[in-house]
């Protein structure tokens, strides 16, 4: 059986509106409380700038559910050139561009919101292109294998014909151009995402940490650098595996069936920032 002909079986995992809402409405009652934390002043800077750092933090989680959906992973099975996509796990090449991007945005943090945000981005995209790239070069020159997709008959961007490339017995192979292009936009969204959680806790930390009692301007934003960097780097860790496991396996891009999951993901994405941002903003509180 072809993976086309096997469409139905990608069916599995749509949305369920009923654990959806409940994720929503505990989602909201956490931003709730940090208003509350904001306005009683155990979180510092005000209910405004509380309530505004972690909506971001949650937007970003968004991003980064969003953006794990683009990226064309093929696991065990394209290593063996009998599926498209990158021969790893979802949650290991989504952290990997994530951290790349979250790395150039954190490196730009002081040029201003605006420059580290597009730093983020372009490094996570920079990164999913140099490694679909490379695992292309590796497919056609080191294995002789053309690039095709199983799940479609022609490449939704170009319009090249899929079937006559595709090899019998498998799933397709290497990138096709639907799924390249789907990789950096994958690693676009997730360096923004990324970037975007870290700015916001540097800032939280930034004005936090003096109104506890720290001094010294060098000491305040290494321990702010530090604090952001571990917080960030954890709840993109968690996003990325969230993600990975609303995929269950194998996905060639956004022109995949298993993209039209991506709602639930983001869904899990909400309420997981929503309860790893109020830890990671207490943090400050309970020192």
């Amino acid at each position: 059986m072809s993976a086309i002909a096997a469409k139905p079986g990608a069916n599995a995992g749509s949305f369920q509106p009923i654990p959806s809402v409940i994720a929503i409405v505990i989602a909201i009652i956490l931003v709730v409380v940090a208003y509350f934390l904001g306005s009683s002043g155990i979180l510092a800077g005000g209910a405004q700038f509380v309530l505004q750092t972690f909506c971001l933090i949650i937007l970003g989680a968004a991003l980064i559910a969003f953006g794990v959906h683009f990226v064309p992973v093929g696991g065990a099975p394209a290593a063996m050139g009998q599926a498209p996509g990158i021969a790893t796990g979802v949650a290991m090449l989504a952290t990997g561009a994530g951290l790349a991007g979250l790395f150039g945005g954190a490196w730009a943090a002081e040029l201003g919101l605006g420059v580290a945000l597009a730093s983020g981005a372009i490094g996570g995209a920079l990164m999913m292109a140099i490694t679909c790239l490379m695992v292309n070069i590796s497919y056609v020159f080191g294995m002789g294998i053309p690039a095709a997709s199983g799940k479609v008959l022609k490449d939704p961007i170009t319009g090249d014909l899929q079937a006559a490339y595709k090899s019998q017995g498998t799933e397709g192979h290497g990138l096709p151009f639907i799924s390249y292009v789907g990789g950096v936009i994958g690693g676009l969204f997730g360096g923004l995402g990324g970037t975007l959680i870290y700015i916001q806790l540097l800032d939280f930390y930034n004005v936090g940490l003096p109104a506890l009692g720290f001094v010294g301007a060098a000491d305040i934003n290494m321990l702010s650098v530090g604090l952001a960097g571990i917080f960030a780097i954890g709840m993109f860790l968690v996003i990325a595996v969230l993600s990975a496991y609303n995929i269950t396996g194998t996905i060639e891009g956004p022109h995949d069936p298993k993209f039209k999951r991506f709602p639930r993901a983001i869904v899990a994405a909400i309420l997981a920032s929503a309860v790893c941002g109020l830890v990671a903003m207490l943090v400050v509180a309970l020192f």
